[in-house]
This record gives C-alpha cells, structure tokens and sequence, in this order.
C-alpha cells in the first residue's frame, strides 16, 4: 500500500490515539471501534463478506472525529443536500422540456400560418399568371418546372458557400431524391390529364383524398398511430372544404359526365403526391440518423428534388403535350409563341398585359409556398402540413369573391361557404385538441 496505518498497543491498555505514517499524499484512517459498534447504523461503515471497508481519503484528510455524532450529522446533512441537488436537477429538466415543447408548438403553428397564406397567395396568383398567358398555360408550368432548377441549384450554392450546407449533406444517397422527382413528375402528368377533362369546382372536392392518402401512407411507411379525434379532425376538415366548394355549383354534376376514369386518374394523381410528401419526411427522419442527429437543408431536397421532376417532365413531353392539344411537333412553335407572350415582346404582345410581372410573381409565391410547405413538413409531419395547405382552400375561394386586378368584379360564394367554413374549422380544432391523460402511480 502506498501509506498505511497501524494500531500500537501495550497489553490491554489501548490508546484512542491514532499514529499516521505517510508515505504519499494519500491517507487511510482506521478509528478505534467501539464492541457495540456494528449493532449502530452509521454511515460510511460496510460490512461484506466479513471484512470490514473503510472510507479511505485523499490529501484533503480523513473524518475528524467529534462528540455528539457531528459525522452523522454531517453524513446527513450531504446526503439532504445531494438529494436536494438531485431533485432540482429533475425539475429542471422537466422546465426545459416543457419550454421546448412550447417552443416547437409555437414554431410550427407560425410555420402552419406562413404555409396556409402562402398557398392562398399560390392559388390567387396562378389564377392572375394566367391572365398574360391564357393561351400558353402548358408554357406557365414547363417555365415553373424548368425554372426552379435554376433557382433552387442558385441558392443551394450559394448556402453551400455560406457553410450552412455541409458536405455531408450533398454526399447522401440520391437514390430517395431519384424517386421524390419521378413522383412529382408522375402526379403532375396524371393531375393534367384528368385536370383537362374534370371542372375547376370538381378538382378541390377530389383533392381532398390527399389527406386519405396521406394518414394511409403514413400509418404504412412510418408506423404512425393517430387518435380517434385527430382521423375525424381530418374528416371534418375534408368534409368542410367539400362542402364549401360544392354548394352553389355544378361540381357533382360534373364530377358524373366526367366518367369514373378521369376521377380515378384524379384520385391517383393525389396519391402520387401524398406518396412524395411521406417519402420527404423518411428523408427528414433518415437525415436525422445519418447526419448523427443533424439536419438536412431544405435546398438539398428541393434542388436536386426539381432536377429529378425535370428530368422526368422532359420524358414526359410528348405525352404532357398531345394532353394538353398541341401536337409534339408543333410543340416547339408553341414554346417560343409562349415565351414571346411572357415577355411581352413582338408582334404576339397583344393580349399579354401583365406579363411578364404577373407569371414571376406566381413563380415567386409557388416556390414560397412549396419552401414553407417543406418547412412545416420538416418540424411536423405529412399530415400537418396537407392540413394547412388544405385551409387555403375556402379562404382562397373567399378572396376570388373580392375585386382582383386584372380579374375584375370577382364571384360570389357558394351557398354552404359559411357552413363548409365553420366545419373544417372544427375539424382542425378537433384534430389539434389533446385529449387529458390520467396519471397514476
């Protein structure tokens, strides 16, 4: 041992002294027993397997000893105080937890708020877009498609150079980004097809399977489980949004000439969508993992997301165009008609008053929107974020009520907008309320 201690005795007179011999900076200190003292509790004293442990001590010396059981005061007195400490220790942490889940909801209903005006403003404006470019509709979208990759690839560097987007983040798997751009380039080729046939009252009622399709999936491919008032939170948001839209128009009508293809095409096209929503939050989940606990950026997913879609559309052009009624080899004439329209130059100007301010401002606000929806998506769920893009929905149609620029004396609302409004706010309380969980030890 590197110091020790040891008992001197003279027949059977024992001294209460006790003689240190140091030999380091390291003391241990053994006291004179008294014979009852193993019937006493005292702290600091074990007994196992017939040996005796006592608590060695370091430079700062042993136990002092004192009369009136100071040693078992103090050992209670450190004893309350690491109790205290421990317990303090708890109720601070259970502080920082609460105030963090008040941060996150806070942050994601500020985010839900941004999401449900941006897609108001994304609906106002593609109606405004079209306005310039009444003729060239298949134009506005192949300029939305192919723009953004220009845009979004421009602020990826841009961040990239700022060190807000890492390494890391470009060297992850494309394979998951691959399949967000075929669905994308599938839903916007189906919604096309079927959006040519169907009315434009028919489209939102049929839009509402988005929401279906998006607790199926993420019940399939996340394991989510949802309560009973979040799947009818959803209903009455569904239901609310159909009957505002249907009161007062041909839209069930319209929805029986169509014929049961166009509406099943339009169904599956919500489908493709609700499956790239689910597939961007395995991404998110994914990141979080692989990123050990960081987070991807937005711009990675939307950039080479876009590359993807654009890449697939370009596949896609002559099916989309015969679609839309413009014959493929005609597809190039119409392409520079449309782009002569959108910047308001030469001999094909008339009739495009607007452009080419309206047409970028409806670009400018879809990729807003398409941004906050993927924000919302990320420090949420799927389901959450399809809820706030579903409320733009009636308080777009009030909007088309007011007189529009370019739009001029604007529609009046439906019969049931009052109602179809008072229910899918229902709805979404009810899918926000938090049932009270009774505890018990």
């Amino acid at each position: 041992m590197a110091s020790f201690c040891r008992r001197i005795t003279a027949g059977a007179v024992v001294s209460d002294r006790t003689i240190r011999l140091r030999q380091s900076s390291r003391t241990a200190e053994i006291l004179r027993l008294p014979r009852n003292y193993l019937n006493q509790q005292r702290p600091g004293i074990v007994l196992r397997s017939g040996l005796l442990v006592v608590e060695a001590v370091g430079s700062g010396g042993g136990w002092e000893r004192s009369e009136g059981g100071g040693r078992e005061e103090k050992s209670v007195a450190r004893r309350s105080y690491s109790l205290a400490e421990k317990t303090g220790s708890e109720d601070r942490t259970v502080e920082a937890e609460e105030s963090t889940s008040r941060d996150r909801t806070v942050k994601i209903a500020v985010a839900a708020a941004v999401t449900v005006v941006m897609g108001v403003g994304n609906r106002v404006m593609y109606k405004l877009a079209l306005v310039p470019l009444k003729h060239y509709p298949f134009f506005l979208a192949q300029l939305a498609t192919f723009g953004y990759v220009v845009v979004y690839f421009s602020i990826l560097y841009l961040r990239y150079h700022a060190g807000i987007v890492t390494d890391e983040m470009l060297s992850m798997r494309k394979g998951p980004f691959l399949a967000v751009g075929l669905l994308e380039a599938l839903g916007a080729a189906t919604g096309m097809a079927a959006g040519a046939i169907l009315s434009g009252a028919s489209i939102p009622i049929l839009s509402q399977t988005f929401l279906v399709w998006q607790i199926l999936l993420s019940v399939i491919f996340l394991g989510r489980r949802y309560r009973a008032n979040q799947l009818l939170g959803c209903f009455l948001v569904a239901l609310g949004v159909i009957i505002t839209v249907a009161s007062g128009s041909s839209a069930g009508q319209s929805l029986k000439e169509a014929g049961i293809f166009w509406n099943l095409l339009m169904i599956v096209s919500f489908l493709f969508q609700a499956a790239d929503t689910v597939l961007k939050e395995v991404i998110f989940l994914d990141a979080a993992r692989d990123l050990k606990g960081g987070s991807v950026d937005l711009f990675v997913i939307n950039s080479y997301g876009s590359a993807f879609q654009a890449f697939f559309i370009f596949l896609l052009l002559p099916f989309l165009s015969k679609l839309w009624g413009i014959p493929f080899s005609q597809l190039p004439n119409y392409l520079k008609d449309g782009a002569a329209c959108f910047l308001n130059i030469g001999t094909l100007s008339s009739g495009c008053e607007g452009a080419p301010l309206l047409p970028l401002l409806f670009v400018a606000v879809n990729m807003g929107f398409n941004i906050s929806l993927l924000y919302l998506l990320k420090i949420s769920s799927a389901v959450v974020s399809c809820l706030a893009s579903t409320f733009s929905v009636p308080i777009a149609v009030y909007v088309f009520t007011l007189p529009l620029p370019y739009l001029g004396v604007g529609s009046s609302l439906p019969a049931g907008f009052v109602a179809g409004a008072i229910i899918l706010i229902m709805g979404l309380l009810t899918y926000a309320w938090t049932p009270s969980v009774s505890t018990s030890e």
